[in-house]
């Protein structure tokens, strides 16, 4: 089969990257010979394949005699929809309103969509049109048959909607008498979906591998470099994608990679991810740049001048920024809640608004934590205590004996005379971070802290006289636990351990900061500095 310029194997390359291994294999097989039945897996972008080989058949020029036919298997759900679109596909025959909505009808005007056989009459009438015309056109012989090619793009859907037809499909050539190559495309195995007991025959395997990196990264920078031709062929004034914002665009992509590659490497799903994140990622470059030439008329030539870029540390605050948003273009994108033009309507960036934001959050910590209820605030006091104090002082600095005001406190070392000996100086336990503890010691610090901060705002029960009795048994409700649980999925506490784990007790760590426990305990009117082991 002859290519021309616009699909040679460099073009192809070059739009497809990574593909070149198999450009090579499928252009070498076919152009040699006929085969009956390929079979083609690629687990992660199929979708490129089947636009890869649609460009390889369809461009493959007026001296090609292949004929090429591209179904998928989700849309063809009914024998008759797949006999019409694959016998339309092969004649070139478009169904319009002009006539009448009407399939191909062949020189005799059947139908060719009642059954298998009624399809295979059609091959042969398509064989013999096409024969004829090829003897009248170029003046060969009346014995040169032509080439046809079926692609089935989803392949695996065949074995749900129409598994009566993938013996017949696999063996088209054989009982049809039609030169016809069968492909099925799909991203699962030939063992999967094949019918038992032998009765189609073994395939043509041909495996596509996964792309990398780097091929990713160059199939999204082609794809920048179509949108900024046709752009500037149409001569808008969107400078969105500007040719000389292809250096921030890599950065950029390599940057969305390596958030989402974790969840999906599909090059059409993080191009998509990608064009919908793009325009506001570089509005901030674009207005420094209008500002920067200040507000006039538009520039007819705008579109060819160069723009500056920010630097390194420019860039490196712009991908800062904007990850968080990636994440969650992530997870409405990818499921297609919804579409990629009105979600960047709805998260379109203000950085100085946001930075104001998130700097008023950073200065009052409690604000996270005003509409917790006053347990909870307890619970997480608790927890900031068991990540900050080591377990061993818990006894002094909780336990209550004869003098209870009495709280012996980790002992300062006083400052060595001139000439002593240096010592390394411990850093304290909260500037180096929280640390782990088991569910078990939160409770015990909790119902030490009820007891000695919250009796007095309860409600005295009759039936509790020892002294504790009623915190023991507050501690063991259920709205306790549902608190915990609550505060972790909020973030506020990090369970360490896996949830489906029934060894040992549960793990966890303190997910609040210093400024914020201050605020906890001083709305509680609970003396924090006085409970921990190293105060301030």
């Amino acid at each position: 089969m002859a290519l021309d310029e616009s699909s040679s194997p460099p073009r192809l390359s070059e739009q497809f990257s990574g593909y070149e291994k198999f450009i090579s294999h499928i252009t070498s097989v076919t152009s040699s010979f006929v085969l009956p039945f390929l079979y083609i897996t690629d687990r992660h972008n199929p979708r490129i394949t089947a636009s890869l080989l649609n460009q390889i058949y369809r461009n493959g020029g007026d001296c090609s005699r292949a004929r090429f036919a591209h179904i998928n298997a989700t849309a063809c759900f009914t024998a008759r929809l797949l006999y019409d679109t694959v016998l339309n596909a092969l004649a070139g025959w478009e169904v319009a309103w002009e006539n009448g909505c009407q399939n191909w009808p062949g020189e005799d005007g059947k139908r060719y969509n009642d059954s298998i056989d009624s399809f295979l009459h059609g091959l042969r009438n398509l064989r013999n049109k096409f024969r004829e015309g090829k003897a009248k056109g170029n003046g060969s012989t009346v014995d040169e048959e032509p080439t046809m090619v079926l692609l089935v793009e989803r392949a695996e859907r065949l074995k749900d909607n129409l598994p009566d037809l993938i013996v017949p499909l696999t063996r088209l050539a054989e009982l049809s008498q039609v030169k016809i190559t069968t492909i099925l495309l799909s991203s699962a195995r030939w063992e999967d979906i094949k019918p038992p007991l032998g009765a189609s025959p073994d395939p043509y395997f041909i495996d596509i591998d996964p792309s990398s990196k780097q091929d990713t990264v160059d199939s999204l920078l082609f794809e920048f470099r179509s949108t900024s031709t046709k752009q500037a062929d149409a001569g808008t004034q969107d400078k969105t994608y500007h040719p000389s914002l292809l250096p921030l665009y890599e950065q950029y992509v390599e940057h969305v990679y390596n958030v989402c590659s974790l969840y999906t490497t599909n090059i059409q799903e993080l191009q998509y991810i990608a064009a919908a994140r793009w325009p506001g990622f570089v509005k901030p470059v674009l207005q420094e740049q209008n500002d920067a030439n200040g507000d006039g008329d538009p520039d007819p030539d705008a579109i060819r001048n160069e723009l500056t870029l920010p630097a390194s540390d420019g860039r490196m605050r712009l991908l800062k920024f904007f990850t968080p948003s990636l994440t969650a273009a992530l997870d409405v994108l990818y499921p297609r809640l919804t579409n990629a033009t009105d979600w960047a309507l709805a998260n379109d960036p203000d950085m100085q608004a946001q930075d104001e934001a998130q700097c008023q959050t950073n200065t009052e910590g409690s604000i996270i934590v005003d509409h917790l209820p006053r347990m909870s605030k307890f619970i997480l006091l608790a927890a900031f205590l068991a990540s900050t104090n080591p377990a061993k002082s818990d006894v002094r600095m909780f336990g209550r004996g004869a003098d209870k005001q009495k709280r012996r406190r980790r002992k300062f070392a006083s400052p060595k005379k001139v000439g002593a000996q240096a010592t390394v100086a411990k850093v304290p336990q909260r500037l180096l971070g929280p640390v782990v503890f088991p569910l078990d010691r939160l409770l015990a610090i909790l119902g030490a802290l009820l007891e000695e901060n919250d009796v007095e705002n309860r409600p005295h029960e009759s039936c509790f006289e020892l002294p504790g009795e009623q915190t023991d048994m507050e501690l063991g409700r259920v709205h306790i636990y549902a608190a915990i649980s609550e505060l972790t999925s909020m973030r506020a506490l990090h369970r360490t351990t896996a949830v489906e784990k029934l060894e040992g007790p549960p793990m966890y760590k303190c997910g609040i900061s210093f400024r914020v426990a201050g605020a906890i305990a001083k709305g509680l009117q609970v003396p924090l500095n006085d409970l921990m082991w190293d105060p301030l």
